[in-house]
């Protein structure tokens, strides 16, 4: 009988092995039954190895064999040997294991799709049925990775003498931005703890603690409204430094950046990255977190258009912009209906519409110029730097923000469209010099535009009592390709200006008090300076491994409405749960 010891994973096999007795366990992934012959090929994590049985094969062993269907789970001893028909795509293509015994060890169902790369099923199936998805060698491989992207963080940060510390999971609850998961508490009723959307304020507290240099590999959890790259709970590379500014905490953090990439990758990364003011950011690209691998930047066309009697121009200019980008060759590329679709597209960024100019061999087609003077017109067109097949897109607003977000977006919708760039590409910058304060429509108030224990840059620290609107803050991020892949900043070391920050946000000194009296009293016993960042690393894993969306590279993700098909969570408890946490459920009439 076979013994339960397998000799080597199935894609580890090679020519050294030939000759030798080996036994082998593995999935089914394909059957091939040719009458006196029968080949099965067996799956791991690392890859496939063929199996052979023929009329020399011991008839219950054959007899198995012909049994056996996809996903059957199996183990086979027999003989390595060199195969007739080798298989160049595969690792083991140069050798089989004629077998002298099989046994299944587990049967299976027909899978509701074929495991195999390539899937064509759609995301909904391959979730509700994700531990069969994962049994693809394309997730296999991209969790293998993040395993390694994980290991290469970890060993980089202790050369560079950080200590992992845990975090607690369960917190005091101190929303500001995102909403907090709450936990009910049994033992105290009525109270709740909080899943941590980050851990800044204990982060904070290490350093208080004389610790120097703390790392972690962290869940956090944040109940917000998903996207492509983002996720209720997700894991972050957490770091923080003390007795540092932006400049220390940037250094270290391109090292990990470029270590990484050579580790899990073998490429080489180029530092020092571009740095890059939030002001200028918004000007040339429409986004403080913009994609640099194309051009197509924004030029602001406010002062030409002041004047003109095309009311939609003159009075944007008054307290807003009017901006354009050149999508160069576009005007041979897009119809009229294809423009007003992208009409559509800005109008979901707030804009009321875009204006654009296609210039043509044959003639000029624009939806504006008309309204304007000749002079006007060659204006736009010399700051365009316009040509004959360029289009020409504007955005006018009363509110700059409107005409940043919707030019921004658009410039990358059109080059995704377009593939105008490289995607073999990795562009890296730092976004640096962010306001301190950005305003909440959904509060109604302003609120930190990174979060409140961000310390202001030194040379505005006497606009915090005036005009805390104008302050920029000590906060960088890190863009690669469009997409924050981490940020952070230096923090705020001293009570009174703490203080002074919470009174900036709203808060009343007992609110202040109530929420983060224990991260005061803390600063009163000598806190050194100190800042840090973290880094997403469900997005880090996407953006290296060029997948689309972050479920891509989480084992068992969440979807657009914050559950799970395959375990059909979040789902309802007993009443005697409830009952333990003094918890009642209100019924809602509208369902």
């Amino acid at each position: 009988m076979i013994g339960l010891k397998r000799t080597k994973y199935c894609g580890d096999f090679e020519k050294s092995d030939i000759g030798k007795v080996v036994t082998v366990m593995g999935w089914v992934a394909k059957q091939r039954d040719l009458g006196n012959l029968i080949f099965i090929d067996v799956r791991d994590r690392s890859g496939i190895v063929q199996l052979a049985f023929s009329d020399q094969t011991d008839k219950v062993t054959f007899d198995r064999a012909y049994e056996c269907r996809a996903e059957f789970v199996v183990a086979a001893n027999g003989v390595v040997r060199e195969r007739i028909n080798k298989n160049p795509d595969i690792k083991t293509g140069d050798i089989e294991i004629f077998v002298k015994e099989l046994k299944i060890l587990a049967k299976s169902d027909v899978p509701p799709f074929e495991i195999g790369d390539g899937l064509k099923a759609n995301i909904d199936l391959r979730l509700r049925y994700r531990y069969l998805d994962l049994r693809r060698s394309e997730m296999q491989n991209t969790l293998i990775m993040r395993h390694k992207i994980v290991k290469a963080a970890r060993d980089y940060y202790d050369e560079n003498g950080f200590i992992e510390i845990e975090t607690p999971i369960l917190v005091k609850s101190t929303p500001e931005g995102a909403r907090d998961y709450l936990v009910p508490s049994r033992v105290h009723a009525g109270k709740f703890y909080a899943l941590p959307q980050s851990p800044q304020l204990y982060k904070q507290l290490i350093m208080l603690s004389g610790y120097d240099r703390y790392m972690q590999i962290t869940r956090c959890f944040r109940d917000e409204d998903l996207r492509a790259d983002r996720q209720p709970e997700f894991t972050q590379i957490d770091l923080e430094m003390s007795f540092v500014d932006q400049s220390d905490v940037i250094e270290i953090n391109e090292g990990f950046i470029k270590t990484v990439f050579k580790k899990v990758l073998d490429i080489d990364i180029k530092t020092p990255f571009e740095r890059m003011p939030y002001k200028i950011a918004m000007e040339r690209f429409g986004s403080d977190k913009p994609d640099t691998r194309f051009e197509m930047e924004l030029v602001d066309l406010t002062e030409l258009v002041k004047d003109t009697e095309f009311k939609v121009f003159s009075n944007a200019a008054k307290t807003g912009s009017v901006r354009g980008i050149n999508f160069k060759g576009g005007a041979n590329k897009m119809s009229r209906k294809e423009i007003d679709m992208l009409t559509d597209f800005v109008k979901t960024y707030k804009a009321k519409g875009l204006a654009f100019t296609k210039i043509t061999d044959e003639a000029r087609s624009s939806s504006y110029e008309k309204f304007l003077s000749k002079s006007e017109q060659q204006a736009i067109y010399n700051a365009m730097n316009a040509e004959i097949g360029d289009l020409i897109l504007i955005v006018a607003d009363l509110d700059d923000m409107v005409v940043y977000n919707a030019l921004g977006a658009l410039r990358c919708h059109i080059a995704d469209k377009y593939e105008l760039y490289d995607k073999d590409i990795f562009s890296f910058l730092w976004v640096t010099d962010f306001p301190l304060l950005e305003y909440s429509e959904e509060q109604k108030r302003y609120v930190a535009k990174h979060h409140p224990f961000t310390a202001v840059k030194d040379s505005d620290i006497d606009m915090l009592d005036k005009d805390p609107t104008k302050c920029r803050a000590k906060a960088y991020d890190l863009v690669l390709n469009g997409c924050e892949l981490g940020g952070g900043s230096i923090r705020i070391n001293n009570v009174d200006m703490q203080d002074k920050m919470f009174k900036a946000l709203g808060f009343s000194e007992s609110q202040a008090r109530e929420k983060f009296g224990f991260l005061l009293d803390a600063f009163k016993y000598g806190a050194p300076p100190h800042g840090g960042m973290a880094y997403g690393l469900d997005r880090l894993v996407m953006l290296m491994l060029k997948k689309n969306s972050i479920r891509d590279v989480i084992a068992f993700p969440k979807v657009q409405n914050a559950g799970e098909p395959m375990t059909k969570c979040p789902s309802s408890v007993e009443k005697q749960q409830l009952d333990d946490l003094h918890i009642s459920i209100i019924e809602d009439k509208n369902n």
